[in-house]
C-alpha cells in the first residue's frame, strides 16, 4: 500500500488488530470453557459476579486510554456473556416480554448474549426458577419514585428462592407511535407505574387524553404497532425493536428515577466483602415489639438500609416486616444479630446475602 495513502495505511493497522483480538478472544473462550467445566463437575454457578467485578474494576483500574472505562466495561461484560454461552452456561427469566425495564436491567448484568427468557408476570418469573427451568430469574422490587414493588415481596413468603444480587437501571421513558405524529394520538398505553412516573407530562402535553394501564412498557410498545392512533410510553430500546418512531425521549418527571432489580437463584451467594442481607420476620403485636427486635442490629453496629411491612394475609393486623441490612450472614456480627432475631421473632427467614450494586444515578454508573 502506497505511502501517499495515509488512510488507507491506518485502516489496514485496524484490520490486522482486529484479526489479533479475534485470536485472543478465541483463545480466552477456550480456557473460559475450562473453567466452566471444572465449576459443573463441582455443581457451582458459572456465574460468578464477585470475579467479574474484579476483572472490571482490575481492567479499569488499568487502562492508560485512550480508550474509555465505560466502553472498557461494556466491551468486557458483553465478552464475559459470550463466555458464558461457550460453556452453554446460565439461563435468566425476566418480567417480559422483551424491551421492559426488566429486560434492561437483564442484559446490563448478563450482556447480550445471554440465553434470556421473558416471561409474563413477576410470578411466572418465581415458577421459572423454582421449577429449575432457569437458572436465575430477575425481578422488580422498589423504584426511586414510586416506591416498592409489593408482589415481588409477597412472593417471598412462600418461596424457597434466594436473592443472589441486585441491579440498579436507570428509568427513562419515551412516547412513541407507528406514526410519529403526535396530532393523531387518541390513547396512550403504558404500565401503571410509567404513567404515574410520566403524570406531569401528560397531564400538561395530552390533557384530555385516555391513558391505559396494561402489564408492561413493552407490552404498550406492541399496542401502539398494531394501533396507528395509539401511542405508548417504553423504553427506546421499545422503540427500536418494535419499529416504532420516538415523539418525545425524557419524558419522566423526575430524572432521578432508578429501579432496584433482585436477582434469584436456589443456590447462595459467596461473600464479597460488599454486601447485603434481605431478611424477612413477622413479630407479635405488642407495644415495643419492632424496637425490640430491631435492637441486636443496632447494638451490633450493623446499618440497615430499608424497612418495609406487609399484612400476612394470613391473619387480620398480622405484618410481616422486610429488612435490608449491610453485611454478609457469614460475618460474626451479622451471625449474631440473626441469632438473636430468631429468639424473639415469630417467623425469620433469610432471604439471601449478595453484593451491594454500584451507586447508579441518572445518566449511567458514577
Amino acid at each position: 500500500m502506497s505511502q501517499s495513502d495515509p488512510l488507507g495505511l491506518l485502516r489496514s493497522q485496524i484490520d490486522k488488530i482486529d484479526e489479533q483480538l479475534v485470536i485472543f478472544l478465541n483463545k480466552r473462550a477456550s480456557v473460559a470453557l475450562e473453567i466452566g467445566k471444572i465449576k459443573k463437575s463441582q455443581d457451582a454457578s458459572l456465574y460468578a459476579p464477585g470475579r467479574e467485578k474484579q476483572i472490571l474494576d482490575r481492567l479499569t483500574q488499568t487502562n492508560p486510554g485512550p480508550f474509555p472505562n465505560g466502553a472498557l466495561r461494556n466491551v468486557f461484560r458483553e465478552i464475559m456473556s459470550g463466555a458464558l454461552l461457550v460453556q452453554e452456561g446460565e439461563t435468566v427469566a425476566y418480567l417480559g416480554p422483551a424491551a421492559t425495564f426488566t429486560h434492561l436491567a437483564c442484559l446490563q448484568r448478563f450482556g447480550a448474549s445471554v440465553q434470556a427468557l421473558p416471561v409474563p408476570s413477576i410470578q411466572a418469573v418465581f415458577e421459572a426458577v423454582e421449577k429449575g427451568k432457569v437458572h436465575f430469574g430477575i425481578v422488580p422490587v422498589e423504584n426511586s419514585i414510586e416506591g416498592v414493588v409489593n408482589h415481588t415481596l409477597d412472593l417471598f413468603v412462600d418461596s424457597h428462592l434466594l436473592i443472589e444480587g441486585e441491579i440498579l437501571q436507570e428509568v427513562s421513558h419515551c412516547l412513541m407511535s407507528k406514526t410519529g405524529e403526535r396530532k393523531k394520538i387518541k390513547k396512550i398505553y403504558s404500565h401503571s407505574h410509567a404513567l404515574a412516573q410520566c403524570s406531569r407530562f401528560l397531564e400538561t402535553k395530552f390533557p384530555g387524553i385516555p391513558v391505559v394501564a396494561i402489564e408492561s412498557t413493552a407490552m404498550a410498545a406492541q399496542k401502539a404497532l398494531k394501533e396507528s392512533s395509539a401511542a405508548a410510553i417504553a423504553s427506546e430500546l421499545a422503540a427500536r425493536l418494535y419499529q416504532l418512531n420516538l415523539i418525545e425521549e425524557h419524558i419522566e418527571d423526575y430524572r432521578n428515577n432508578i429501579t432496584r432489580f433482585l436477582l434469584l437463584s436456589q443456590k447462595p451467594a459467596r461473600p464479597t466483602g460488599r454486601d447485603k442481607t434481605s431478611i424477612l420476620f413477622a413479630i407479635a403485636d405488642c407495644v415495643g415489639g419492632l424496637y425490640k427486635i430491631l435492637r441486636p442490629f443496632s447494638e451490633h453496629q450493623i446499618n440497615l438500609t430499608r424497612i418495609e411491612s406487609r399484612p400476612s394475609k394470613k391473619r387480620p393486623w398480622e405484618y410481616f416486616f422486610y429488612v435490608d441490612a449491610v453485611g454478609h450472614q457469614e460475618e460474626e456480627k451479622m451471625r449474631t444479630a440473626l441469632s438473636q432475631l430468631k429468639e424473639t421473632a415469630l417467623f425469620v427467614k433469610i432471604l439471601g446475602s449478595y453484593k451491594m450494586a454500584d451507586e447508579l444515578t441518572a445518566g449511567g454508573p458514577s
